[in-house]
């Protein structure tokens, strides 16, 4: 008898509390809302946070030492999910930095073969920079170049979103980790929080 109640911990009680996070946790979990109505930077641009599932960053004004990043982005995040409808990429850089945009977004797609479509770049005045920036209302800053190694996801609804644990302050595109481990974790939690309410949005509109 001992026998099998030994084996029901080691085998039956593992798949028990799988099944639970499977089928229970990661149904019902949504990203929090750490900051809500940032600055829209389409009253700045063509470009909008309404309606999207934004990536925003800061790349500032010398893209020649943000190609590292922009390929952890592409490889890890971009590559991954720019499929899902009103998926985008928002890098937000100075005014006057258009040609160095266009060779950074021609030489990752020459190197990954990815389709950059929903990479977008927009390219704002200094203080129009800083201001969306400081609408985050994170403790941190854009350098003397206008640029911060930090990335950030923004709901269709212009809130900033991230995990509420006390240093968290965005996601650190230096670090391969930072953005394998937890980023492509949150944005999976985001794009299956809104295919769960455009489902029962569906289902509610059936006669």
């Amino acid at each position: 008898m001992k026998k099998y109640i030994v084996l029901a911990i080691l085998f039956v009680f593992p798949l028990v509390v799988y099944l639970f996070f499977a089928s229970g946790v990661n149904r019902f979990a949504k990203l929090p809302v750490l900051t809500q109505n940032i600055e829209e930077i389409g009253e700045y641009s063509d470009a909008q946070f309404k309606d999207r599932i934004t990536v925003l960053g800061f790349f500032g004004n010398v893209l020649q030492d943000k190609k590292a990043l922009a390929l952890n982005l592409n490889q890890k995040i971009y590559k991954r999910f720019y499929r899902f409808t009103d998926f985008q990429f928002l890098i937000a850089l100075p005014q006057g930095t258009e040609t160095q945009a266009e060779n950074l977004k021609n030489e990752l797609e020459g190197t990954t073969g990815t389709d950059m479509s929903r990479w977008n770049f927009v390219f704002l005045p200094p203080d129009d920079l800083q201001f969306i920036f400081r609408s985050l209302n994170l403790p941190l800053s854009l350098d003397t170049n206008l640029a911060n190694p930090f990335v950030f996801i923004v709901d269709r609804n212009g809130n900033l979103r991230g995990r509420d644990d006390d240093d968290f302050f965005g996601y650190d595109a230096r670090s391969v980790a930072d953005i394998n481990n937890n980023m492509v974790d949150d944005v999976k939690v985001i794009l299956a929080e809104y295919r769960l309410a455009l489902k029962k949005y569906n289902q509610a509109r059936k006669p």
